[in-house]
């Protein structure tokens, strides 16, 4: 949703809109190195699963070139890096740069290399030529952004004619029972865990104040259309706690 306060949503609280990236930049920061273990207890290790699903509507291919935008510790790249093979290329993008260090020393690790490159840029600015990319990814880092309609525009911009985007973030749950669960494990038990396993309570609880402040599933449509994209939809998965948009751009 444009924004034409001086201030933002920083989580429950209202920021100066020049503060939120910084604020953002700070949760990562204090989060990157227990971010893939804090995924996996958070999720049940159900965001494998999400994912994967992604991955899969992806339809990338070999040859393919794709962005993994707020690409973080590489899960989504290393799958890409597997599909596109040699002749294609995988850009992990994130604007943070502890994100993007943790996700290239995990990758280089684990054998990838070659086809995949790393770069620090703003999802609202990104430093790539007009129809660029394949596909494009975001998981988990559209409700970060500050203008989220001008990080969707650049998306769209990225893009080559025939290109799909594909968001997958947090979302609002469908049913009510489930909503009422979700509430009381996003902010009971959610920040305590936070705190026992990554020393780290405060990011935990903005973790979950911003999946609340984040547009539903049709507004976050209505957005993409907006933004120039020719098609959208979304998939709830969870009954709605993610939900995976796909716009494609003709």
């Amino acid at each position: 949703m444009s924004n034409n306060k001086s201030t933002i949503d920083f989580g429950f609280s209202e920021v100066p809109l020049e503060e939120k990236v910084k604020r953002v930049k700070g949760v990562f920061d204090s989060v990157a190195g227990n971010y893939d273990i804090m995924n996996d207890v958070m999720s049940l290790g159900i965001h494998r699963v999400w994912k994967r699903q992604t991955i899969d509507l992806s339809g990338v291919r070999p040859g393919y070139k794709v962005l993994d935008l707020a690409g973080g510790t590489g899960d989504l790249t290393k799958a890409f890096a597997k599909r596109v093979g040699k002749t294609g290329q995988v850009i992990l993008a994130d604007i943070n740069e502890s994100m993007v260090r943790v996700g290239r020393d995990r990758l280089i690790n684990q054998g990838i290399s070659g086809n995949v490159d790393y770069t620090i840029t703003n999802a609202e600015a990104l430093a790539f030529p007009d129809n660029s990319f394949d596909v494009a990814t975001i998981a988990f880092g559209l409700r970060n952004v500050t203008n989220k309609d001008q990080a969707l525009a650049e998306l769209y911009r990225v893009l080559k004619p025939g290109g799909q985007l594909l968001i997958l973030e947090f979302s609002k749950v469908t049913n009510p029972a489930m909503a009422k669960l979700y509430d009381f494990y996003s902010f009971n038990i959610l920040p305590k865990m936070g705190k026992v396993i990554a020393d780290d309570e405060a990011s935990y609880q903005y973790l979950a104040e911003s999946i609340r402040m984040h547009p539903d599933q049709e507004t976050l449509k209505q957005m993409m259309l907006q933004a120039g994209f020719d098609k959208a939809e979304y998939l709830n998965m969870s009954q709605g706690i993610v939900a995976l948009h796909r716009g494609w751009k003709y």
